[in-house]
């Protein structure tokens, strides 16, 4: 996990501003202040903190509310429409841009000027891969061929969620072919995730194409399976894969710089849903993840508000999101919490899983499911408490059936993403279901159902002459690899 040093965050920022549409904005980077022959040292981690910014600010915001770990605090407003799963087209416009023009152009760029660099090309690849999967898995078909050749044309065409996917496996295989701890060429300090450490690269790249392939396990159980069971044997994560931000202006944890723009405004508070499951296994990990307040004579608790009940203020105080996730507006700590791009937790879970599923045959499901929620306590800084957890907490036992124990597995991964990796929590909810206690926002505008995508951009149904062809979905309207209950 590696400090962010560079101001590249707000480079970002500055892309989404002034970008339009497909194919508009990817002139932005044909300027001189940006020569395609640029350092790819710089390059990097541009790139890094571009895929960063938005998984942790815009996604991760949205993944919060709709994972139910937050709701809009209702003595504020500025994601009602987000509880009301009515967001807007427009609101997709900065997201799209710093991930096209800025993200998937810089490693464009990397992967084809690396020249002797060739372990610079091979992250690129990876993390293009990794990059694309939030895109997709964020808004379904979106372009892929052609869609980083500036200025070719205006009419980008959208590929399916499948071509996606296809197109994400073929360049983490070519990354993980290229990845050489033993190359001369050396990549250092640059690389924001792990400091050039390429044995990490390799379990990244690996556990990214564990996750993947299991995303599909619904849609194509046989290409998952064969896909799971190639990686048996492989090394996989041990360790989180992050960035670590700083105090410093310019690279504060973009959740918080979020936060910041709004003048501190305190929008997030913590939500029943979570905090109900919770609380009904005498959690510890709660109080590490949410401010604590009194509330009937009982100090040191923590209270949350129903999702979406944010017509009617309280008399009482309403529990935030933890500086050690990001989400806390008055304490400064918040701007170095860690942006997670695949948790120790997650990588145990996902072994977990394929171990049940019969795709792994080494080791013990239960065991990896073990493993998993102890990486989460040890990731709130209690980890002296998980075994005490696992012996007695309901949702800590280990069932029999395949299904129960799928589950389960499900469910802890939600516990453990709160707040480092919303967005992917609300990712693994869709693609399975779990947790099956959410509840409907209380000021709901989707005709009963639950929000399962991003709007597609505003700009680019104004600038891309093929948006026709996807045109605007209801949020309601599942995606391709969506098909739990």
């Amino acid at each position: 996990m590696r400090k962010l040093n560079i101001k590249k965050v707000a480079l970002a920022v500055t892309i989404a501003v002034t970008a339009v549409g497909c194919g508009k904005f990817l002139d932005v980077n044909d300027s001189p202040n940006q020569p395609l022959t640029a350092d790819v040292k710089l390059l990097l981690p541009s790139a890094q903190a571009a895929t960063a910014h938005v998984l942790s600010n815009q996604f991760g915001i949205t993944g919060g509310l709709w994972s139910q770990y937050w709701t809009q605090n209702p003595f504020s407003s500025q994601y009602r429409n987000t509880e009301r799963y009515t967001i807007q087209p427009s609101t997709s416009n900065s997201p799209w841009a710093i991930l096209y023009a800025g993200a998937l152009q810089d490693y464009k760029r990397v992967i084809e000027n690396a020249g002797s660099l060739n372990q610079h090309a091979a992250i690129a690849l990876v993390m293009r891969a990794y990059t694309y999967q939030m895109i997709t898995d964020a808004w379904g078909d979106v372009p892929l061929k052609d869609a980083l050749n500036e200025g070719v044309s205006l009419n980008i065409p959208y590929q399916s969620q499948k071509v996606v996917y296809d197109s994400i496996f073929l360049w983490l295989d070519r990354g993980l072919a290229i990845l050489n701890p033993s190359s001369p060429n050396k990549v250092g300090g640059e690389d924001l995730v792990f400091g050039g450490n390429i044995n990490q690269w390799i379990r990244f790249a690996n556990t990214l194409k564990l996750r993947a392939y299991l995303r599909l396990s619904g849609i194509d159980a046989t290409r998952a399976e064969t896909g799971v069971k190639s990686l048996e044997g492989k090394p996989l994560l041990s360790s989180s894969a992050a960035i670590q931000y700083a105090t410093t202006g310019g690279n504060e944890n973009p959740l918080f710089s979020e936060i910041l723009g709004l003048g501190r405004t305190q929008n997030l508070v913590a939500s029943n849903t979570f905090l109900d499951a919770m609380k009904a296994n005498k959690d510890p990990r709660l109080k590490q993840l949410y401010t604590t307040v009194t509330y009937d004579g009982v100090e040191d608790t923590v209270i949350g508000n129903r999702q979406g009940n944010f017509t009617a203020s309280p008399d009482f105080d309403l529990s935030f999101p933890s500086a050690a996730t990001g989400g806390l507006g008055a304490d400064n700590n918040s701007a170095t919490a860690p942006v997670v791009l695949i948790s120790e937790a997650e990588s145990y879970f996902l072994q977990s899983e394929a171990r049940a599923r019969g795709w792994f045959t080494a080791g013990s499901a239960q065991t990896l499911f073990n493993n998993g929620i102890t990486a989460s306590f040890e990731a709130n800084k209690i980890g002296a408490q998980a075994a005490a957890y696992i012996a007695s907490a309901t949702a800590a036992q280990w069932p029999g059936s395949m299904a129960d124990q799928i589950k389960a597995i499900i469910t802890q991964k939600y516990f453990a993403m709160n707040g480092w990796q919303t967005f992917e929590a609300w990712t693994e909810w869709r693609r399975t279901g779990y947790p099956d206690f959410f509840v409907l926002s209380s000021n709901q505008g989707l005709s009963g159902k639950f929000p399962v995508r991003l709007p597609y951009p505003e700009t680019e149904a104004n600038t891309n002459g093929e948006f026709g062809n996807v045109k605007h979905r209801p949020n309601s309207e599942r995606l391709w690899w969506d098909i739990a209950d």
